[in-house]
């Protein structure tokens, strides 16, 4: 009788445990993404059921909608008065591959071509942050302000403080953090900015749900600042005594950020306001925030790209301008986890004779990373590419440049993460100038670092065996 009852009831198990697997592949392909992660997520879930489940639901592959608040956003109101200022030739570009390059953008992601009457690359974050500070000092209408990392430390009481003496004045500001980056910056730190008028809110709280999921894994990597419509920052600088050369001499990130002028500006505000109504359900009346800039001498173009997003523009311009390159690729990054397209494009590129070059750090913040970057070491170099590891300090500069007139300057990282679950933002500046600035960057950064040799000694099995093993995380890395 026991055994009969026991039969009876492992059948329940196996047809429980099929139709479980069975409905879940349905939901999975469903998600029609990439074969071998569709079948290895499956195959995942039916070995691990209960634990393969939560880690899906949480981490799984998805979109976030947010078309109500582009549609908001994006009215007819706000492509009249900033879509006109994009139309602008681009006959005095650098190279050919600027107008193929916009389109692509564009395309992807509905951010025009558009100008800038002032381009300044500023490194580290002494150089930022003094320049951050006094536009914000300069502030006579608004303050709109989005960062992946805004600390309660020195730094960002600094900025902070900042903010709270032009609220005071009557400038409007607007503060959005992302709860995950700036998990350890309460209420208590954002009060006197509350207390002087100003607004303050998280993009995703830590635990919060969209359509009964967690949303925590989705971050808004984004650093963004527009004082005035006129003056806009963005790059790879969080605010942070981490980057802060004053208060960290030796063990400060080193990086990289922007600080543009003119038409840019309306572009960056537009994804502030439609990150800002995602986060916040309140949408301020574009018109206030747009100014009217002459067109400038510099040609660029914003991406924005996040989990909202099909495309995956920053993915996509970020292969596509590897793959259009004659001459050079030289690409800084702290985290080197490549896609598989991204991949081929880097090794295309050196396959075919362009000066492919990677810089990453060998003093990571983060282990698993560096583990992940290293795996990738042999492919790379057996095709031809060559590879620095920036030995000072703790590299967070995100960089690309191609030939000799085209840059990618901003927040994403050459990770899946930052292609495909991140809210990011990018510049790509078409400008031998800023070219040759950055160029003298890298140089110096290059002199500072060790190239790996391709026909290097292999390390310990046991390092190997960690890096290969990290790389299986490559997609949430």
């Amino acid at each position: 009788m026991v055994m009969i009852e026991w039969l009876g009831l492992s059948v329940w198990v196996v047809v429980a445990w099929f139709t479980y697997v069975a409905a879940l592949a349905v939901w999975i392909i469903l998600q029609k993404r990439e074969p071998a992660a569709t079948l290895a997520w499956i195959m995942s879930l039916a070995a691990l059921p209960v634990i393969g489940f939560f880690v899906y639901y949480v981490f799984g592959p998805r979109r976030i909608e947010r078309h109500r608040s582009r549609r908001h956003t994006t009215s007819s109101l706000w492509d009249e008065t900033v879509g006109e200022n994009a139309a602008m030739a681009v006959a005095d570009a650098p190279h050919e591959l600027t107008v193929r390059h916009t389109e692509l953008v564009q395309a992807s992601c509905q951010m025009p071509l558009t100008t800038a009457t002032s381009l300044e690359l500023l490194v580290d974050g002494v150089a930022t942050y003094d320049a951050l500070c006094k536009a914000i000092a300069g502030a006579k209408k608004h303050v709109h302000l989005e960062y992946y990392i805004f600390a309660a430390d020195c730094t960002g009481t600094r900025v902070r403080d900042a903010l709270v003496e032009r609220a005071k004045a009557g400038v409007e500001v607007r503060v959005l953090l992302d709860a995950a980056g700036s998990w350890k910056t309460g209420d208590d730190f954002l009060k006197p900015l509350r207390d002087a008028g100003a607004e303050a809110e998280n993009f995703h709280h830590m635990w919060g749900m969209s359509k009964f999921r967690p949303v925590f894994n989705f971050r808004s990597h984004r650093k963004i600042c527009i004082v005035d419509g006129t003056i806009c920052f963005t790059g790879g600088v969080n605010i942070t005594d981490d980057e802060n050369a004053k208060l960290n001499p030796e063990t400060y990130f080193h990086d990289i950020h922007l600080r543009m002028e003119g038409q840019v500006a309306n572009h960056l505000q537009r994804v502030f306001l439609e990150d800002w109504h995602y986060a916040t359900d309140k949408l301020p009346d574009p018109e206030s925030y747009v100014r009217e800039h002459a067109s400038g001498e510099f040609a660029v173009q914003i991406i924005a790209s996040g989990p909202d997003c099909r495309w995956e523009p920053t993915h996509r311009a970020f292969v596509d301008a590897i793959h259009a390159a004659t001459e050079r690729v030289w690409l800084t990054t702290p985290y080197f986890v490549p896609s598989e397209a991204a991949l081929m494009a880097l090794t295309s590129a050196a396959m075919r004779g362009v000066d492919v070059r990677v810089l990453t750090p060998e003093k990571s913040d983060s282990k698993l990373a560096k583990l992940a970057a290293r795996s990738f070491y042999d492919e790379i170099l057996a095709a031809g590419v060559r590879v620095f590891e920036y030995q000072p300090r703790m590299l967070h500069a995100k960089a690309l440049l191609i030939d000799d007139g085209l840059v990618i300057i901003g927040t994403s990282n050459f990770d899946s993460r930052s292609f495909r679950l991140n809210f990011e933002v990018d510049v790509v500046i078409h400008e031998q100038c800023m070219a040759d600035s950055l160029e003298k960057v890298w140089n110096d950064n290059q002199a500072q670092s060790i190239e790996i040799e391709k026909d290097r000694p292999q390390p310990p099995f046991p390092r190997r065996l960690r890096e290969a093993s990290a790389r299986l995380l490559a997609p949430m890395l």
